[in-house]
């Protein structure tokens, strides 16, 4: 197979630098993805594998993937990893320059998606580039709501607004990156639960200094969480960044980063926790009522979330002040 013949590959074509498509896996079925990509990539005619590491799925899952992925690299694990490291181990099978990572519960949405990245891989500018995610403007039932209304207010931003602040948008779900940094650069393996291992490595790669592009080449969010797990999944995420902040060692510049730390290092230098704690409680449970059944507001969501912030936060410590 040749190397793409684009005039920009000149790069490319001297440094040999191919693509390693990882897809981690778990509990969805990935038909349809590995579908259109192996056909995006017959087309460009462009060394390429694609990689798919199965995180301990469900049996139903497995057996309905089988057909498909054994036509690539295929690797199932016995016991479940977690989000940071399973996109670790792709560099133990991946043989190629760049990495493109998806997760398995997008769509592919646009016909030139591989080539959008290896024509930005061959200007030979970017070590990170971020293609985007986006979600159906269709409204689902209310049941899903509370995913799908973040998702579309907060996640689907254009590319444009996400290179404004391009190590603050960066999101696991669509991403390529230079395999020598990702080496150098890795997920932290202590993050084993959901929820911001996306936050602290775009953290990490900012304070190495590290160029990462956005692009206008977004995936379709397909699996839309149910307004219960939606939000069992955001209190483990706030948790986990209460985790996350011991590892960077209180840094902040972490803590301006993210918006509800930053909120909480203001009010509690202003005292103000306790307050916003007893209305929380108050609240709590007419909030959580509410967003179950997909009455969502996403400034009541934010105080959800702080509250959640500040109820276990002095469990496990406290923000230092400058």
């Amino acid at each position: 197979m040749s190397f793409y013949t684009d005039s920009r590959c000149v790069a490319l074509n001297k440094t040999k630098a191919m693509l390693s498509i990882c897809i981690p896996i778990y509990n969805f079925n990935v038909t349809t993805l590995i579908n259109k990509l192996s056909q995006q990539i017959k087309k460009i005619n462009v060394l390429c594998e694609i990689i798919l590491i199965d995180d301990c799925s469900k049996e139903e899952f497995k057996k309905n993937n089988e057909n498909v992925c054994k036509k690539e690299i295929y690797i199932q694990l016995g016991k479940n990893i977690g989000r940071a490291k399973i996109r670790n181990l792709f560099l133990k099978y991946a043989k190629y320059d760049y990495l493109l990572f998806l997760d398995c519960d997008t769509f592919i949405i646009s016909d030139d998606f591989v080539a959008k990245y290896i024509s930005t891989i061959c200007r030979n500018e970017y070590d990170i580039i971020c293609g985007g995610v986006i979600y159906d403007n269709y409204r689902p039932e209310r049941s899903k709501m509370l995913r799908w209304k973040y998702g579309i207010k907060k996640e689907s931003k254009p590319f444009n607004i996400r290179a404004s602040s391009p190590n603050k948008s960066f999101m696991t779900s669509n991403f390529l990156i230079n395999r020598i940094i990702f080496e150098q650069t890795k997920f932290d393996e202590r993050i084993t639960e959901y929820g911001h291992e996306d936050t602290l490595f775009g953290f990490m790669i900012k304070k190495k200094g590290i160029n990462v592009k956005h692009i206008n080449n977004p995936v379709l969010h397909g699996d839309i969480d149910f307004n219960t797990e939606y939000l069992k999944k955001t209190e483990n995420g706030i948790i986990n960044l209460i985790h996350i902040l011991s590892y960077v060692g209180y840094d902040h510049q972490f803590i301006q980063d993210v918006t509800i730390l930053n909120y909480y290092k203001n009010l509690s230098s202003k005292k103000l926790t306790g307050i916003i704690n007893i209305l929380f409680i108050c609240f709590k449970p007419l909030l959580k009522f509410m967003f179950i059944k997909g009455y969502v507001n996403l400034m009541l969501f934010n105080f959800y979330k702080l509250g959640i912030l500040i109820q276990n936060y002095k469990r496990h410590t406290t923000i230092r002040r400058e």
